[in-house]
């Protein structure tokens, strides 16, 4: 790049000297000949003061040859005079008057001695300085032509030296201010996609404000980003591989505790029986989550069976689940109407409120017990509007750092707790969204962290209308 940048430079220089070449080279020819006339009016205005006696023939050919020409003529008053002349009489192949010569017809002129004259009888008059006089000359455009050729040459030594030197400097002012750059830049993507884990080949971005640097900047940070979501697809790798590896186990131990749960409901203790159908529904969904544990291990939750269900029983379960300590001084209150039913499945949308109650739960626990100044509570609250059912869990605790806020649905960088994972709320997230609704932070005024999930009913066909009517 750097050197076709070089030979662009120079060519583009030389096309430049060529546009200044032709008005410089007619200019040359024009003082040319403007010199010629001066020295033959010199000489005319002497050779006229000798009148009426004529030239010898020596002195004659010596003022033809001095003046490098064949004919010399003087206009005065109206009148001609012949000052020196040869033998021959020559015939004149081009008329050039230099004072009444337009730019454009003065290039023209040039280019066409240049390049097809050097053998042409020429007759070229002009004003003697500022008199009425004009003085009229033959000669031969050889001598000119020659000249021209010279300064041509001159001209483009003299213009391939500037391109030259303008080019160089070019070349190492836009290589220093472009190309190191850009190089450096390529280089640390080449590094960088060869090895993407290795911190040290991350580009170091310097501090100027120029747009390379601003690349260069960005550069950095898409790598680092890179990087980090590397490592943690690499940890959600390890963390698949261990958990496939505990499944396997977990599955056998809880179809064991299964089997003796099932004992139970033949035992005729009344508290055993109270307690029996809890267990076995607690047991169920352990394994239940144990079977699903490795479709989330490969990015995809089972499409939900949904149907609908008392919202009422649900938020009841969880509340069971939670097992929340009498001593722990926090309030769990259920604002729910029993006539409010959900069109989903149970168990996911049990894994959502559940989700969300124990996160509010956890961050309550992280206040001293004994200030009692403190209100803890957690406000599991839903209604209907329509074919929506808005679901709010709200908690009374010291609400959600900015770092969680930003990287809310986050794997690995969403927790609002130290040690935590931020799974949770992936988990919750995707599981809303397969049933088409949302879910959400919102902003309250007061202290605490609010939760809101809105599930939608599922659309109702014409056919399922009409078998229903």
């Amino acid at each position: 790049m750097s050197g076709r940048l070089l030979w662009l430079t120079i060519v583009f220089v030389m096309m430049a000297s060529i546009l200044i070449f032709m008005p410089s080279i007619a200019g040359m020819r024009m003082n040319w000949l403007r010199d010629r006339l001066d020295t033959a009016a010199a000489a005319g205005i002497v050779i006229d003061g000798l009148q009426p006696a004529e030239l010898p023939r020596a002195v004659q050919n010596d003022t033809l040859l001095a003046t490098g020409t064949k004919v010399i003529a003087l206009r005065k008053d109206g009148t001609s005079r012949l000052l020196a002349a040869t033998d021959t009489q020559p015939q004149i192949d081009e008329v050039y008057d230099v004072a009444h010569t337009t730019m454009l017809a003065s290039m023209r002129d040039a280019l066409d001695t240049l390049f097809f004259g050097g053998d042409r009888i020429m007759r070229v008059y002009g004003p003697v300085g500022e008199s009425d006089m004009v003085i009229e000359l033959v000669m031969t455009d050889k001598a000119l032509r020659l000249d021209m050729w010279k300064y041509s040459k001159t001209m483009f030594l003299l213009s391939f030296l500037i391109s030259l030197i303008t080019a160089v400097l070019i070349f190492f002012a836009i290589n220093r201010m472009m190309i190191l750059p850009i190089r450096r830049l390529t280089h640390s993507m080449q590094l960088f996609s060869e090895k993407p884990q290795d911190p040290e080949r991350i580009f170091e971005a310097d501090g100027s404000r120029g747009e390379l640097a601003v690349a260069g900047r960005h550069l950095a940070s898409m790598q680092t980003e890179l990087q980090r979501t590397l490592k943690q697809q690499k940890n959600l790798v390890d963390l698949g591989l261990a958990v496939s590896k505990i499944n396997h186990d977990m599955r056998n131990i809880l179809a064991s505790a299964q089997l003796m749960s099932d004992r139970l409901t033949d035992v005729e203790d009344p508290m055993v029986r109270s307690f029996a159908p809890k267990l076995l529904r607690t047991i169920d969904r352990a394994v239940g989550y144990t079977n699903e544990v490795l479709a989330y291990g490969q990015a995809s939750e089972a499409a939900p069976r949904r149907r609908r269900v008392r919202l009422s029983d649900l938020c009841q379960d969880v509340r069971e689940m939670l097992a929340i300590d009498p001593d722990a001084g926090i309030e769990f209150v259920e604002q729910i109407a029993p006539e409010v039913e959900v069109d989903c499945d149970s168990e996911q949308i049990f894994r959502v409120i559940h989700n969300l109650c124990r996160n509010a739960v956890q961050a309550l626990l992280a206040f001293d017990p004994e200030d009692q100044s403190m209100v803890r509570r957690v406000t599991l609250s839903a209604h209907r509007v329509g074919s929506v059912v808005a679901i709010t869990v709200d908690d009374t605790g010291p609400g959600m750092p900015r770092k969680a806020r930003e990287n809310l649905f986050s794997a690995f960088r969403g927790s609002a707790r130290s040690g935590g994972t931020g799974l949770g709320l992936v988990i919750a997230r995707e599981l809303v969204l397969a049933h088409g609704g949302t879910i959400a932070l919102v902003e309250k005024p007061g202290p605490g962290t609010q939760f809101r999930v809105e599930i939608p009913d599922r659309p109702v066909s014409l056919d399922d209308y009409r078998v229903r009517a």
